[in-house]
């Protein structure tokens, strides 16, 4: 399944990716329950994944009971013109991996850690399908990173590696949007820094971390080895790489990051990025009016357009 958040008459509601375009998934419900209150699992993707198979299956019967109604316009919404939201629009944890493919590390001039290295994004850095990325007033360098991010399915903690992907949900495309002036403090790393990089406002400024703009179901993926990764600015290729390049695996990051922590059904894990960052090669960071294009193959395509900050 190919599942989306998406906003109407000021609503989140669930859809569901078909042939036909978006299937409104509480709009499904009215209809056929004649029931104007839509249950969670239809308005919120935290809910519905917490639901587990249940939560699936009771989608699966929708879109079986949509087909009674034809393509009735009022079941069915136009992709294009359908306002995105990130798949998981109030994701509680967003977990992010540095350094996790060779070729950046190096291209970075850093050594791939010997553990995996986290680090986190809050919930305003969180933007759909054709959000915009904002160049904030005190920054410069604006920089990109595609990535593949695991969508947490269920609930779970010291979770052993031969069992992560139990706990998967499905995929998404994420873009790790990156402050490079403001994570590399002056003079790091030649001179002595004991706190080393600047991680909140490095990354976690406002809308980055553009995500989207489906969240698809482990089981139409398969095997997430190897997924092609590529991002485009303005059409031109700047990062090419394939997931097998990942140091750390999936299942090996999965047990790390839950090592005392607990996963819930929602959270994020961006797995790290291939090289072609902007902070690697001659500084072409992000200007206002760029359109960033970050595509996975089997996931989708990622569009944001940059814009400086209006407020």
């Amino acid at each position: 399944m190919k599942l989306v958040s998406f906003s109407s008459d000021h609503l989140t509601k669930i859809g569901l990716v078909t042939e036909y375009g978006i299937l409104d998934l509480p709009a499904v419900y009215g209809l056929v329950y004649g029931d104007e209150t839509v249950p969670s699992w239809l308005t919120s993707m935290r809910s519905l994944l917490s639901a587990g198979e249940d939560g699936m299956n009771f989608v699966a019967k929708l879109e079986k009971e949509a087909r009674s109604f034809g393509l009735d316009k009022r079941l069915y919404r136009s992709l294009s013109a359908t306002a995105l939201k990130p798949p998981v629009p109030d994701a509680r944890k967003i977990l992010c991996v540095a350094a996790n493919y060779v070729a950046h590390s190096e291209e970075m001039k850093m050594k791939v850690p010997e553990k995996p290295y986290f680090f986190t994004k809050f919930a305003n850095t969180l933007v759909g399908h054709e959000g915009e990325i904002i160049i904030p007033k005190s920054s410069h360098q604006v920089d990109y990173e595609i990535e593949l991010a695991v969508v947490i399915g269920k609930r779970g903690k010291y979770i052993d590696r031969r069992k992560a992907y139990d706990y998967v949900a499905g995929y998404t495309v994420f873009n790790d949007v990156s402050f490079r002036d403001k994570q590399f403090p002056p003079g790091w790393p030649q001179q002595l820094n004991p706190f080393g990089q600047n991680w909140v406002l490095g990354k976690g400024l406002d809308n980055a971390a553009p995500c989207g703009p489906y969240l698809v179901t482990k089981d139409e993926i398969g095997s997430p080895y190897p997924l092609q990764l590529i991002l485009k600015v303005n059409g031109e290729v700047r990062q090419n790489g394939s997931t097998k390049d990942m140091y750390f695996k999936i299942d090996e990051l999965v047990e790390y990051v839950s090592d005392g922590l607990t996963l819930e059904p929602g959270d994020i894990i961006a797995t790290g990025t291939p090289p072609g960052v902007a902070a690697a090669g001659g500084g072409r960071f992000l200007n206002e009016g760029d359109v960033v294009e970050a595509e996975i193959e089997k996931i989708g395509l990622l569009r944001n357009t940059v814009v400086r900050d209006r407020y």
